[in-house]
């Protein structure tokens, strides 16, 4: 029998990632586009992890079905770990993707520390509140212009050492088996029977009734 788990996210990007590494798997993918307007949940946490299990737990108790949500940043060395937690609202509402990156390499300008990570927390929650936490992390470097015509958010403008290659510059399958999102994700799918047993035990049973003659 196929589970129901729920992305907690609209992003097709991020979905297209965690389908393909689930593929195989005894699970149906789902994502908040699935379901039409949800009531969304605000991100005012200090944390990765804090913003990953408010996303994870209201999309649980919202939609009745497991949930499972990450919250992902870049942290870069030369800017005291910013954008960090507020990476996706960098610059302020409304900016393109690129446009960020733009404003990033801009504040990056002259600076010869080029540092930084993708961090990724990953929260799988059930509608009663529990819920299991993974972390990864992905070093980097910050590239003095955008390469690459791949992926979303900074891949253009995070390059990846042992690969010679911004994110951008990866294929989904080459990005997946290093990104911090790809490698929580993984450790997900590598203790996946551990999570099933685990979903076993927190997930109400449905009663059964006998049919009223």
């Amino acid at each position: 029998m196929r589970r129901i788990i729920v992305l907690a996210t609209r992003n097709a990007g991020k979905t297209g990632e965690m389908r393909a590494l689930l593929s195989g798997r005894p699970v149906e993918v789902r994502d908040l586009g699935d379901f039409g307007p949800v009531p969304e949940v605000e991100e005012d946490g200090e944390t990765f992890d804090d913003n990953a299990y408010k996303k994870s737990s209201w999309t649980a108790r919202v939609l009745g079905f497991p949930a499972l949500a990450d919250d992902s940043g870049l942290t870069v060395e030369a800017l005291g770990g910013l954008p960090g937690v507020h990476s996706a609202r960098y610059g302020g509402p409304g900016l393109t993707d690129m446009e960020r990156c733009r404003l990033l390499l801009e504040a990056m300008r002259g600076k010869t520390d080029r540092r930084a990570a993708f961090v990724c927390v990953l929260s799988l929650a059930v509608p009663g509140g529990p819920a299991l936490t993974w972390e990864a992390r992905c070093e980097g470097e910050i590239l003095e212009e955008p390469r690459g015509e791949n992926g979303f958010g900074y891949d253009p403008v995070f390059y990846y050492p042992p690969l010679g290659k911004s994110f951008a510059e990866l294929s989904r399958e080459e990005k997946n088996q290093v990104s911090h999102r790809g490698r929580a994700l993984s450790e997900f799918v590598v203790e996946f029977a551990k999570v099933e047993k685990w979903l076993d035990r927190h997930l109400p049973v449905a009663e059964r009734f006998p049919c009223a003659e």
